[in-house]
């Protein structure tokens, strides 16, 4: 019996290298990795410009606290704020840290202004912002409550379709910020529309409630972007979590915010203990300058657009299996007719690497990386799975 909390349900292969797009058994198979453990090993396993800056740092220092000033998060925040609309950042561990911090500045921000009334932040159905418990009570995803006492008084959840109850929940006296997924993870892959996002942004302008993106997932090149909302013009937030490709496998977490956003965070209202080590920050200042490298963002919409074709043929040749291809980028969600799990079970049997997803859809995840010729492999394989779900089907 295993002496671990049991709370995942882990599929049977055991891996033990990994090397760019490929993942290695302990019986020497080869997978190609479209989870890419969930959209964090951006630049590929064991990326050789991420290992040596780890390495490099390693030797010389790996913890001090924040205690003391980490040269290392000057020159990563510096990058990110130079890069997007924040002015400032603080560093975490996780993605959720990051939404942690965003959900206590944004309410901090009202209060530290004489209205502590406006703490209500709204949310969306289908979202995910992480498992710790600000968190889960700020996703759209009741199932994640279950079980662990009340919710949280000061979230609210509704459909990105209700735009008239939106607009009504943003006008509230007492809301204090809107957090969304500028493209659904979990929830489905879901891209929210140009025109949501920039509603969303003049109706909270309108009120002074704070814009929060949550680019956990979306974010770090994974659209063809850097971040998913540098799509449209006049959209950006106020305040943007960024994580899991930030250190390429390595714990980073970010917390971006303009200076506005951002005032009511003083010394001693938020901290950690290991956000932002010298280790992290040598690693996701290396993830980053190769993330953010012009030539790389043009392979991702040159190698999405390739995939997505293939897709789209995919689905015509088995509508029966493939209802539609959505997402953006290479945060892409393959809605399906048959039970996604099954689905997934018989792409592992061809050795290939998929995520579940919302809506019953898979996910795929790859590194930032995947070539054009992988990109045709799990094409391939796909077709191969599709063709095996219709087997089943027919059996």
């Amino acid at each position: 019996m295993s002496s671990l909390l049991n709370v995942y349900n882990r599929a049977a292969p055991i891996f033990v290298r990994g090397e760019g797009s490929w993942l290695h058994d302990d019986g020497g198979n080869a997978w190609l990795d479209c989870v890419g453990g969930i959209a964090t090993t951006g630049l590929g396993h064991c990326n050789p410009v991420l290992v040596a800056a780890l390495k490099e740092q390693a030797d010389r220092l790996w913890h001090i606290s924040n205690m003391f000033a980490i040269p290392g998060q000057e020159a990563l925040a510096e990058r990110l704020t130079v890069a997007t609309f924040a002015d400032l950042a603080f560093f975490a561990n996780s993605g959720s840290e990051a939404i942690e911090c965003a959900l206590k500045m944004a309410r901090r921000y009202h209060a530290a202004r004489g209205n502590p009334e406006r703490d209500v932040v709204i949310g969306f159905k289908g979202s995910f912002h992480g498992r710790t418990y600000g968190a889960i009570n700020a996703s759209g995803n009741a199932a994640y409550l279950d079980g662990f006492g009340p919710a949280l008084p000061g979230y609210l959840q509704l459909t990105t379709d209700d735009w008239a109850a939106i607009a009504d929940a943003i006008a509230a006296p007492t809301t204090a910020a809107v957090i969304i997924e500028p493209v659904q993870g979990e929830g489905g892959a879901r891209a929210m529309s140009e025109a949501l996002l920039r509603q969303l942004r003049q109706a909270c302008d309108a009120v002074g409630a704070l814009l929060i993106h949550d680019e956990v997932q979306s974010g770090m090149g994974r659209t063809g972007r850097l971040f998913a909302h540098q799509w449209h013009d006049d959209v950006a937030p106020d305040i943007m979590a960024v994580a899991k490709a930030l250190g390429g496998g390595f714990p980073v977490g970010a917390c971006l915010a303009t200076r506005r956003a951002a005032s009511g965070m003083v010394p001693g209202t938020h901290g950690s203990t290991f956000g932002g080590n010298p280790l992290a920050m040598a690693v996701g200042i290396a993830a980053f300058d190769e993330i953010a490298a012009p030539a790389m963002l043009a392979h991702v919409r040159a190698v999405s657009t390739h995939l997505r074709d293939g897709l789209a043929r995919l689905q015509a040749r088995y509508p029966e299996t493939i209802l539609d291809v959505r997402g953006k980028g290479l945060l892409i969600g393959v809605k399906l007719a048959v039970e996604n799990r099954a689905f997934m079970a018989a792409a592992r049997e061809r050795h290939l690497l998929v995520a579940a997803g919302g809506e019953n859809c898979v996910r795929l995840l790859p590194p930032l990386t995947i070539s054009h010729d992988e990109a045709d492999i799990a094409l391939e394989r796909l077709d191969e799975t599709c063709n095996a779900m219709l087997g089943m089907m027919a059996a």
